[in-house]
């Protein structure tokens, strides 16, 4: 009888996605609310977090974008958020490349509810161009 080892991603990973959530779930909302007329992603990350929480998202699209928030919400990040000009790129960066990772995945839904947490008027479609 052999005794197969699991395979440490597959155990760890779980714990990761469990610890990137509970650090979103404690955090998010707080920072971004305080920060979002300084930063100009605040509707994607809002959006990212509506589509993490969604039940219908994926689990490998909820685990790139809650690593993605908890990246936004930790106070130890490569560039200090404090840093006038600069505290935010990283974190934009690291919502962008997510973002990309899963376009497909954030929807209207997630986006106008995003927009309504953060009292951002819905677009006017009658305005729109032709």
């Amino acid at each position: 009888m052999t005794l197969e080892m699991p395979n440490p991603a597959a155990v760890q990973l779980p714990a990761t996605i469990a610890r990137n959530e509970r650090i979103v779930d404690r955090g998010f909302w707080r920072k971004l609310l305080k920060v979002a007329g300084k930063i100009p992603f605040a509707e994607d990350a809002a959006a990212a977090y509506f589509c993490a929480v969604d039940p219908q998202t994926p689990s490998k699209v909820k685990a790139i974008l809650l690593a993605a928030l908890a990246y936004f919400v930790m106070p130890f990040d490569v560039i200090p958020d404090f840093i006038v000009g600069l505290g935010f790129t990283d974190d934009a960066a690291v919502l962008a490349m997510a973002l990309t990772l899963v376009a497909g995945q954030i929807k209207d839904s997630h986006r106008k509810r995003a927009r309504a947490a953060l009292h951002i008027p819905e677009p006017d479609a009658t305005s729109a161009p032709i």
